[in-house]
C-alpha cells in the first residue's frame, strides 16, 4: 500500500489534537498579571505537551518518508499509536487544573509510556516489510533514546507518587533528549540520493 493516506491522516489527527490542548488555555477574566497567575500551571502543562506532541509528529514525518510501503498492520499500530496521542489533551488538562497533584502527573506518565510502546509496535510493524527493513533498521542503528526513554517514563511515574516536581523534571529530561534533532534518516535519505 502507499503512504500518502496514512500520513495525511496522522498530520490531521495531530493538528487535532495540538487543537484540543490550546483550548484548554482559558482566558482569564481579569487584565493585569495576577490575573494570568492561575494559568501558568495549565500553560506549563501545554507547553511541555506541545513539545512532546511535535517531537512525535517530528518524527513520524521522518520515520514514514524514509519508509518504502505500509500494510493493514502499520496502520493499526499506526491508530493505536495515534489513540494514545489523543489522550494527551486530557491528562496535560488535568495535570494542569489540579496543579500537578500525583495521580495525574503519574497518569500523564503513563500515558507518555503508553505513546513509546505504541511508537515501538509500530516502528517493528514498519520493519516487518521487505523494503523497509534494511532503511530503517540503519537509520534506526541501537534506538538509544527509543530504549531509555520507557525506562525513564517508569521511574518518573514512581516519583509522581513522592515528588511530582521530580516527575515532571524527568518528563522534560526525555522531551529535551528526543528535542535534540536526530539526523540519522535525513543522512540515510541524503546518502541514497547521491548519484
Amino acid at each position: 500500500m502507499g503512504k500518502s493516506r496514512l500520513e495525511a491522516f496522522s498530520d490531521g489527527v495531530i493538528a487535532i489534537i495540538i487543537t484540543i490542548m490550546v483550548l484548554e488555555l482559558k482566558v482569564p477574566q481579569g487584565t493585569d498579571w495576577r490575573a494570568l497567575a492561575p494559568l501558568l500551571p495549565v500553560f506549563l502543562s501545554y507547553l511541555l505537551s506541545f513539545v512532546y506532541v511535535g517531537i512525535y509528529w517530528n518524527n513520524h514525518h521522518h520515520f514514514y518518508h524514509a519508509a518504502q510501503r505500509v500494510d493493514g498492520r502499520v496502520l493499526w499500530a499506526n491508530l493505536h499509536l495515534l489513540f494514545w496521542l489523543s489522550l494527551i489533551p486530557f491528562v496535560t488538562g488535568w495535570m494542569g487544573q489540579n496543579h500537578y497533584a500525583a495521580l495525574p502527573v503519574a497518569l500523564y506518565g503513563m500515558v507518555l509510556l503508553m505513546c513509546s510502546i505504541a511508537w515501538w509496535i509500530m516502528q517493528q510493524a514498519l520493519l516487518c516489510l521487505p523494503g523497509n527493513r534494511t532503511r530503517l533498521s540503519e537509520a534506526l542503528g541501537g534506538d538509544i533514546k527509543g530504549k531509555v526513554s520507557p525506562a525513564v517514563y517508569l521511574l518518573a511515574i514512581a516519583a509522581a507518587w513522592w515528588h511530582a516536581w521530580l516527575a515532571g523534571a524527568l518528563y522534560l529530561a526525555v522531551a529535551l533528549m528526543w528535542l535534540a534533532p536526530d539526523r540519522r534518516i535525513e543522512c540515510l535519505l541524503r546518502e541514497e540520493e547521491k548519484p
